[in-house]
């Protein structure tokens, strides 16, 4: 009989009815059928926003619930914490940057929102911003540039993390700028860096380039500034004392 309704299951394209059903309480039909399917719903959104996680390819695992929010972090007027978290940027195709010192918590809150969004079916994309610049020299030197950008046709987020700690040859810098042009008010950017947007002129070597570029990650954009100490300091500190 198991093999019966797991064999229906499979034809009705119910992926976890067959394994879950007997663990759902009977205390009505209407009742059964209906946390039956809650459950089978539940767990597609679960294994959905799995699949989207590893696709986005985050380095790390980092969750909004371990995160230390404080006043360490500057909103801008016209978003809050709530706001952020609501991930409204995104339906509304509008970029975050995150910039401040090293270990102030930028790259951990972009993580975060980031697989926030898989889980709300969001499609995203995770990369050091280096390692997206020698991906797409790559790409250019073998003659796939064109497959390559095409990778980001159906993707709603792209976080590019630490824009700014290691500076780009003119060929790296001209690539990014057509990526992130191409992109210009049809995705939504994260941004994290430790340089002020007067300061990116030490990642491009073309000043009329940086500031083209500037323009566009800027327009349709929330800039929240970090300040303060690093974690990671304060903690190797902690543990000396």
């Amino acid at each position: 009989m198991t093999r019966d309704i797991k064999a229906m299951c499979k034809s009705l394209r119910l992926a976890y009815v067959a394994d879950v059903y007997e663990s759902i309480p009977f205390e009505t039909k209407e009742q059964f059928l209906k946390e039956l399917f809650e459950k089978e719903f539940a767990l597609r959104e679960e294994a959905r926003a799995d699949r989207l996680m590893k696709k986005a390819k985050f380095l790390h695992v980092k969750e909004l619930d371990d995160y230390h929010w404080g006043s360490h972090i500057h909103f801008p007027q016209q978003l809050d914490k709530d706001e952020l978290i609501s991930l409204s940027f995104i339906k509304r195709v509008e970029n975050v940057i995150l910039t401040g010192a090293p270990g102030t918590g930028k790259t951990h809150l972009a993580t975060a929102l980031g697989r926030e969004a898989c889980r709300n079916g969001f499609e995203v994309r995770f990369f050091r911003v280096s390692d997206l610049v020698d991906q797409l020299d790559r790409a250019w030197q073998d003659g796939k540039l064109r497959n390559f950008r095409n990778k980001f046709k159906t993707v709603d987020l792209i976080v590019l993390d630490e824009m700014g700690y290691i500076p780009f040859g003119k060929e790296g810098a001209e690539l990014l700028f057509q990526l992130i042009s191409e992109w210009y008010e049809q995705k939504s950017l994260m941004i994290t860096s430790n340089l002020e947007f007067s300061q990116w002129n030490r990642i491009f070597s073309d000043s009329r380039l940086t500031a083209a570029l500037v323009d566009r990650v800027i327009h349709h954009a929330h800039v929240l500034n970090f300040t303060g100490d690093s974690f990671r300091v304060k903690h190797a500190l902690s543990n000396q004392e």
